[in-house]
């Protein structure tokens, strides 16, 4: 048989000219035909062995830090009475507030409110509305981000909205939780409700940290002992941080995602679950910031992400209160939890449209003009320093 008009080879030859019997590379001769075998890494080879041990480490600063704290501040308790600084729940309230702004931390002015508590520096209700004052401060971060977006030339308004609501957010939760909270505590409802005995976990630590925090209170006076606790416990929470996995997010990934932002439900599970995971909210809520200037997120679907966050923001205080092994303590951190989830809901599932429209109508007026940001701004600095004074 011959070859067709047009064709130059015999039918026993290839096209390229070679023998089909032969050992042909089809990825050499055929590029395009090429595959690529994707081999998962098995679960073992996917461990993070740094990580694991910088989570490690972040735990054992904490505890670390915690029983400093409480040697410091019972050793300091006379000198806090004589400043009359902290000598009723409200100015433990502004204190809380104010301290909270100074290290850019709600968390470790928790756990300093604790171990005041638990050294007999404050009483119950002060300690809760310390805990209080120190969420309302904690805050600030989200603004604190959004005018650091602003610096490097990004849209102030978009900035500016996610910081300022979640102020607004916080404040309004928070502040009807105080009244839930102090009704709580004063009827005693919650007093019975405690963890199981902690005494293998005291064990643990008599034998790994005491050793060390013994080592500092015998160089240190006790001022100095509570701000290297309060300093431990700034760095632990930096490990932290570093332990949590590097998220990218890109429009394939959020695309799905987009359509259940607009559920309330939803961006609450999903607020609570973040500062759950990350055990902090200023990391929850700052992520807020970056989000809404790539248009992820808009301000009318965070405020139940917001919720969500302020309640489990907790965790790291009901873990301070079992260190501390100190029953009350225990129920103040539960108090606050239970009281801000209980305002929260509320509005959810009475109030939700209202005080959506008016927590929206207020981020528009702060940020309209540099005069409204202003008085914004002078007002969250000076009410703690009013409560202080009270």
């Amino acid at each position: 048989m011959e070859n067709p008009p047009g064709l130059g080879f015999k039918p026993s030859e290839s096209p390229t000219g070679l023998n089909p019997a032969e050992n042909i590379d089809p990825v050499l001769t055929f590029p395009e035909l090429s595959l690529e075998i994707d081999v998962k890494p098995r679960w073992w080879e996917r461990v993070r062995l740094g990580k694991i041990a910088l989570f490690s480490a972040s735990l054992y600063l904490f505890i670390v830090a915690i029983n400093l704290m409480k040697s410091g501040a019972r050793g300091i308790t006379p000198f806090i009475h004589d400043l009359g600084i902290i000598s009723n729940a409200t100015n433990s309230l502004g204190f809380g507030w104010l301290l909270a702004y100074i290290i850019m931390s709600g968390s470790p002015v928790a756990a300093a409110a604790l171990t005041f508590f638990d050294a007999g520096v404050i009483d119950e209700l002060s300690a809760f509305t310390m805990i209080t004052g120190s969420r309302l401060g904690a805050s600030f971060i989200v603004l604190f981000v959004g005018f650091i977006y602003v610096l490097r030339g990004r849209d102030r308004a978009t900035s500016l909205s996610m910081g300022i609501l979640s102020l607004n957010v916080t404040a309004t939760t928070y502040l009807p939780g105080l009244l839930i909270g102090i009704i709580l505590l004063k009827t005693g409802v919650l007093d019975g409700v405690q963890l199981p005995d902690g005494a293998l976990l005291t064990s643990v630590v008599d034998t790994t940290v005491e050793p060390f925090t013994d080592l500092v209170a015998d160089f240190f006076p006790y001022w100095v002992i509570f701000l290297i606790g309060l300093g431990i416990i700034l760095i632990s929470f930096k490990l932290f941080d570093k332990c949590l996995p590097q998220m990218t997010l890109k429009e394939s990934q959020i695309g799905w995602g987009s359509r259940l932002v607009y559920r309330p439900v939803v961006m609450f599970i999903l607020g609570a679950l973040v500062t759950m995971i990350s055990m902090s909210v200023s990391i929850s809520l700052s992520l807020l910031v970056p989000l809404s200037q790539r248009g992820f997120v808009r301000r009318e679907n965070v405020i139940p992400y917001i919720m969500g966050a302020n309640i489990t923001t907790f965790i790291d205080t009901l873990l301070a209160a079992v260190l501390l092994n100190n029953m009350a303590a225990f129920t103040v951190v539960l108090v606050s939890m239970l009281s801000t989830a209980a305002a929260s809901i509320l509005i959810l599932m009475f109030f939700y449209r209202h005080y959506l429209t008016n927590s929206l109508q207020f981020v528009n007026w702060v940020s309209s003009s540099n005069r409204n940001l202003a008085f914004f701004m002078i007002t969250i600095f000076i009410t703690p320093v009013i409560l202080i004074l009270i």
